[in-house]
């Protein structure tokens, strides 16, 4: 009965108090998303930007001149932070600024184009002056972008114990206690 159920409802098509359809595919986040890319990103990266930010005030304001419900900030903030959106642009958030939930209209995005080896740039059509698809990243790339993550992380690690030395001294101490 509740199988029956939920497959009618999937099959019920969905509007929005706009009157547009809420699929999955085209929801309200992509919409976010694509309104972003388009206004903040694309720009701020074609102009060479290392570091730029979004203000979700600024975004929600573009939004709702489009058709977008005023009320849903925390779906833009979230929106703004899906590592996929990030993954597929090249960028990483540097910061959030804002309350302590990083899910009001004063929140700010902060930016920074991702390393060389994991960026997959928006190239210029040197013929049209247009953007081309980013270029997949090859394997080695890959490879040498999460190692070089890694190190990162272990260098954090290793900083908070005072370093390398004071690090094996620590473990050597867990070990002489364990014993």
């Amino acid at each position: 009965m509740f199988a029956m159920l939920l497959m009618s409802w999937e099959l019920i098509p969905r509007t929005s108090a706009f009157g547009r359809s809420m699929s999955m595919s085209h929801g309200s986040s992509e919409q976010v998303r694509a309104v972003a890319l388009e206004k903040y990103v694309q720009p701020a990266l074609r102009a060479g930007k290392t570091q730029f930010a979004v203000a979700v005030k600024d975004l929600i304001q573009d939004l709702v001149s489009q058709g977008f419900p005023p009320g849903n900030t925390p779906q833009v903030c979230t929106a703004l932070r899906k590592k996929e959106f990030l993954r597929e642009h090249g960028i990483e958030i540097e910061g959030v600024d804002g309350p302590p939930s990083k899910m009001s209209t004063t929140v700010v995005v902060r930016y920074r184009v991702a390393d060389s080896g994991a960026r997959t740039a928006i190239k210029k059509n040197p013929l049209a002056g247009e953007p081309v698809e980013p270029e997949q990243e090859d394997p080695s790339d890959r490879a040498f972008r999460l190692t070089e993550k890694l190190r990162g992380l272990l260098k954090e690690e290793l900083a908070e114990y005072g370093g390398g030395e004071a690090f094996l001294r620590w473990i050597r101490s867990e070990e002489e206690n364990a014993a």
